[in-house]
């Protein structure tokens, strides 16, 4: 089973009530996981000191989007 993201809309239009966000529509768990590797990411990323944030992201990006490639493949 496939499924699309879809963003957040907007802080403001975020709900914690139920068992999904009647902002976006994704589940209050899939969000705090998203948000959880997120604040992963950006710890990292402090803690290499890194200076150019945009492309170490550009680079993971690729990375992951070849790991995705290849398991499906």
């Amino acid at each position: 089973m496939s499924k699309s993201f879809k963003p957040c809309v907007s802080r403001t239009a975020c709900t914690e009530d139920g068992d999904v966000c009647r902002g976006c529509g994704r589940s209050h768990d899939e969000i705090n996981a998203v948000r959880n590797q997120v604040a992963q990411l950006a710890d990292f990323i402090r803690q290499m000191e890194y200076d150019n944030p945009q492309e170490f992201l550009q680079w993971m990006q690729g990375k992951v989007l070849k790991r995705l490639a290849k398991d499906s493949g």
